[in-house]
Parts: C-alpha cells; structure tokens; sequence
C-alpha cells in the first residue's frame, strides 16, 4: 500500500514533481522492505542557487555582501565542467527545479528534500551544496571565507534547527587556516552539525604545518572529517582531455587520490590517530589501486615516510569511504574484492548523491548478492549511524507502512 502524501494534482507540475520522478525507486523501497531498518545517506545535494538571497543577508562584511548581491553570486568561483553536469541524466529535474511545488513552511528546502528521501526510503540525509563545492578556487580567499560562514549560519540556523532527519558536514575555507579553525570552535555542537567538509579541488597542500591547529581541534571534538572530490576542466592535467565523460571519470577520483597520497605519506593519521576521515564521491575502484601502490613504495622507501608505523594501505582501511559512485558494471568478484579490502562491513558508507545525474539508490547496495543482511543494513545506515553518534530515527513513511503491515 502506497502510504506517501498524493502527488500534486496540477498535471503540468506533477510531470516535474520529485515523487513522480522517483516512483520507480519508491516502489523499490516498498518491495525491499527498507522500513525494517534505518537508511543514512551521507552524501546528498541540495542547490543553495535557490535561496542565495537568503544567504546573502548572512554576508557579514557589507562591502562583500553588495557584491554578491549585484553579481548575483558571480563572485563566487564557478564551476569548471562548462554546465555539463547540467545536461546530462534528469534534465527535467535540474531545468524545473525553482518550480516544484513544495511547502514554504518550515523552509523550501525542508519540503523539498522530504520529497526525495521518502521516494528513496532515506531516513536521514547529510547534505551538502552543489555550485559551492568549487568555491575553494576563487581567488580571492576572503570570498571563500565570507560567503562560507554565511551558508555554514544559514544552513544551521534556517535549515538543521527545524528538521532533525537533515544533517550536514560544514565547509572549512581551507584556503584560510585561521578561518578554518574559527568555524569548527564556532559551528560545533549546533543542531545537524555530524562532521566538517574539505573540498579537495584545491592546491594548498592539506599536510601544511598551518592546518594542525584545526585538525587537533577536530580530534579534541571527536568529529570526522569528509574530503569531498569533484573535478576542475581548468586543471592543467585535465585540460587536455576534450570531453566531459573523461573529466568525470579522472577528476572526481583523482582530486582524492591526490589528497588521500599527501594525507597519509605525510603520517597526518599518526599525528591524529582520533580523527575519523570520510572520503566522499569518488567511487571505489581507485582505494585497492592505491593501496597496492603506496605500499610497494612504502616497502622501498620507507625512510621517507618516518612517521608511518604500518603501510600506508592499514591506515587506509581505518578510513570511510562512501559508495557513490559505485563502479560494479561487468565484474561483481572485482567489487567484492574491493568490498574486502577496505573493511567494507564497517567502513562504507551508503551515498546517493542525489539529485545528480549518476546517483545510485540504496538498492545499488541492498541488491548485491555477496553480502549478507546485516552487512547490507550496515553499510545502508548502520556504519554512518554509529560514526556520527546519531540517534535511531524512522520517518513517518516506514512508520506508516510497518504500522499498515501489522494491521495485515
């Protein structure tokens, strides 16, 4: 029995609405019964292009707040895939995107990603924002700093204090340590506030002496850490490639890969070993590749790497990975091995990075065949459940229909 809210009635809007778009993936979490058990989903996308004038009134610096109001936002860094990610998969989604009918109370956003998480069965979602994610490119480092403190008060203030099944990792202005480290003593202990977010499409390296400060403040918090990859057409490496399946392909993996590297050989798990890391949208196929590689040249050259007491590829295992994008296309045993060899049963994480045009559904993860029921309801919420330290949540929808089943 179908226990969501009626699609709307106008048929013109209900042809763009979320749950008409999402119907097969909700007939989905009825068949599998995802309301047995609680999903997380750790790496979802809300598009903060629709409520800019909002955050722009949280622009402290006057002079700066005028310029991203009459620049429209262009002060921000755009994004370098030239649009592409916009015209590829729901093209609907993304054009009709401002006119989807949804409750303006508590807030817009709210009613909107409620919509979704009940078609896909997600109990509770981490969200980030999408065009920002490049705002570490800008080069003017008080932009970053000041338009990232806005959405950071913004999001806690207007989004997470009114709904408790949304929940974020905050973006650090890396490109400020100073200002980095202010955000974390300021933001942490907020209502939804589970971790902090480095976009790993930037050049500061992330082992600089500058970042420890902030980095011991992580730890001293017991708060986790998310690097989340995308990619960068301007890239001098990626600037040679002509077509964007290729950008996408390379950059969101090897933006992290690049990160994970300096992460580990400069023995930053070492330093703080309390510090739990997160790897986000970069798929999997690349961990076993680099596990393999660090160690053989662990093995050769270890002498340039004192601080590391175990192969790189053990420190590895200790970190989270999020499943999004999942590369399982033609060889299940491959997957399987790569489940094995980063402790997936406690360190992967579901992510369906919705609404992008390569989401994965938490089916992506229930319906492999190698792994057993509570490996599945591990990496589907359980595994996320115990590393943000949150509270068990069921949404009206699972309750609805474990409510219908027993009445059956």
């Amino acid at each position: 029995m179908n226990v969501m809210a009626p699609l709307v009635r106008d048929p013109k809007q209900e042809k763009f609405d979320t749950r008409t778009l999402l119907a097969h993936a909700h007939q989905q979490a009825e068949d599998r019964h995802f309301e047995d058990f609680m999903i997380i989903d750790v790496d979802s996308h809300h598009y903060e292009t629709g409520s800019y004038k909002e955050i722009f009134e949280f622009i402290e610096d006057p002079v700066m707040r005028d310029q991203f109001k009459y620049s429209k936002g262009a002060t921000m860094q755009p994004r370098s895939t030239g649009g592409y990610q916009e015209m590829a998969g729901r093209i609907t989604r993304y054009q009709h995107r401002a006119t989807e009918q949804a409750p303006d109370a508590p807030h817009r956003d709210i009613g909107l990603t409620r919509k979704w998480m009940d078609s896909l069965g997600v109990d509770i979602a981490c969200v980030f924002p999408t065009p920002m994610l490049g705002l570490g490119l800008n080069p003017v480092v008080e932009a970053e700093v000041q338009y990232a403190r806005a959405y950071n008060r913004w999001l806690t203030e207007t989004i997470l204090a009114q709904e408790p099944r949304m929940v974020s990792m905050l973006y650090l202005p890396m490109n400020d340590p100073h200002a980095a480290l202010k955000m974390v003593e300021e933001f942490s202990g907020r209502k939804g506030v589970i971790g902090f977010l480095i976009t790993t499409v930037r050049y500061k390296p992330l082992y600089d002496n500058c970042y420890m400060k902030l980095y011991a403040a992580l730890e001293e918090r017991g708060l986790p850490i998310g690097f989340h990859s995308a990619t960068n057409w301007g890239d001098q490496s990626m600037h040679i490639s002509n077509k964007f399946i290729a950008i996408h392909a390379l950059g969101f993996t090897w933006f992290n890969i690049l990160h994970m590297t300096n992460w580990v050989v400069n023995g930053i798990p070492e330093r703080f070993p309390g510090i739990k890391t997160i790897w986000i949208e970069s798929g999997l196929a690349w961990v076993p590749f680099l596990m393999q590689r660090l160690d053989n040249e662990y093995m050769m050259r270890s002498s340039e790497t004192p601080t590391l007491k175990r192969k790189p590829s053990d420190y590895m295992r200790d970190m989270y990975y999020t499943s999004q994008p999942m590369e399982m296309i033609g060889n299940l045993s491959m997957l399987q091995e790569t489940f094995k060899m980063i402790n997936a049963e406690t360190q992967l994480l579901y992510a369906s990075d919705y609404p992008h045009w390569d989401m994965d559904l938490p089916s992506t993860i229930y319906d492999l065949p190698f792994l057993s029921p509570q490996q599945k309801r591990n990496i589907l919420g359980e595994n996320a459940r115990k590393l943000f330290k949150l509270d068990p949540i069921i949404s009206d929808v699972k309750k609805a229909r474990l409510k219908v089943r027993g009445a059956a």
